[in-house]
């Protein structure tokens, strides 16, 4: 069936190009096949598909698209972690707009090559997820050229905008394609404006990693008795996580520090990018293993956590 338009009011056109670099033996598999979701939700929102590239096709001679659509559905991280930094670099290399989605297996693998930085990381997505995280890159991929003026929007009535032209294109596509009745819905900014001054840390804390599990413990139970996404707080329970990890010496695997964040996948890779790229979580690279990134407070995030810590119990209060 033919693919119509969702709605005579979404104001996206036909202005941009996207490429999807996927396993080549679903290129000649319907429309519905799991590596055509990103391209099924491309050209729902008006964009134009320019082809379609094998993970191991040479990139020299192809032209960089504005968007840069990538599916890891059935790719070894043998492969990820040989070629993903190549389609990373070439889509950089003219700023394009990259969205990656992946299984959960694959989160250290690509993890360990990208994050943050614009590119979006999706993990087992559905259509609505992937329309909404499509509709971001093309919106990114327009820049100043874009059928709005983003340079007289602020960003939360840019948001705004951008959340209501995506729910519906959402909600029409995936009637369509009788799959989710859901867009995934971008929320507002989850970090706040950069703090530059903590105050001095204590040289040694007066607290240790057996109380902020018992924290985090404490916060787990409460999904026992209440609705889970009642108290989603997943850059909190990072924080505490990396802090503790940190005083216990132990090093904290993307993949991990997801599960610590205790909400979707997704949506704590979505925290992740956004954390790092505002200078609070800091990736670092395994040496031994090029398929594996690990994660870790920066020096700011640290002295801040010193801080509330030492605060917290000097007031004798436990740690929330």
């Amino acid at each position: 069936m033919a693919m119509h338009e969702p709605a005579n009011d979404i104001r996206y056109d036909n202005g941009v190009e996207a490429v999807l670099i996927a396993d080549p033996s679903t290129f000649l598999s319907s429309r519905d096949a799991g590596s055509d979701r990103l391209a099924t939700a491309f050209t729902a929102l008006g964009g134009r598909m320019a082809g379609r590239i094998g993970w191991h096709d040479s990139l020299e001679r192809q032209t960089v698209p504005r968007v840069v659509l990538v599916d890891a559905a059935g790719i070894e991280p043998g492969t990820i972690a040989e070629r993903l930094g190549a389609i990373v670099a070439w889509a950089a290399g003219d700023r394009a707009a990259l969205v990656i989605a992946l299984a959960p297996e694959q989160i250290d693998a690509i993890a360990a090559v990208t994050l943050g930085g614009g590119t979006a990381l999706l993990v087992n997505p559905g259509i609505g997820e992937c329309v909404g995280a499509v509709a971001q890159a093309i919106e990114q991929a327009r820049g100043p050229d874009s059928v709005f003026d983003i340079n007289r929007e602020s960003d939360s009535a840019r948001l705004e905008r951008l959340n209501v032209e995506v729910s519906r294109i959402a909600e029409a596509l995936a009637r369509l394609t009788r799959t989710e009745q859901e867009s995934d819905r971008r929320p507002p900014s989850i970090v706040g404006d950069r703090i530059d001054r903590y105050g001095a840390p204590p040289a040694i804390p007066s607290h240790g990693a057996p109380e902020i599990r018992r924290a985090i413990r404490t916060r787990r139970m409460r999904d026992q008795f209440f609705t889970k996404t009642l108290f989603e707080d997943p850059g909190w329970d990072m924080l505490l996580d990396l802090y503790a990890a940190e005083l216990e010496s132990r090093r904290v695997s993307v993949s991990s520090l997801c599960i610590a964040s205790a909400v979707a996948a997704t949506t704590a890779l979505r925290w992740i990018a956004r954390m790092t790229d505002d200078g609070l979580f800091e990736r670092e690279r395994d040496p031994h293993d090029r398929r594996r990134a690990y994660m870790a407070l920066s020096s700011q995030a640290r002295a801040a956590m010193h801080g509330y810590m030492t605060s917290v119990l000097r007031e004798e209060l436990r740690i929330a």
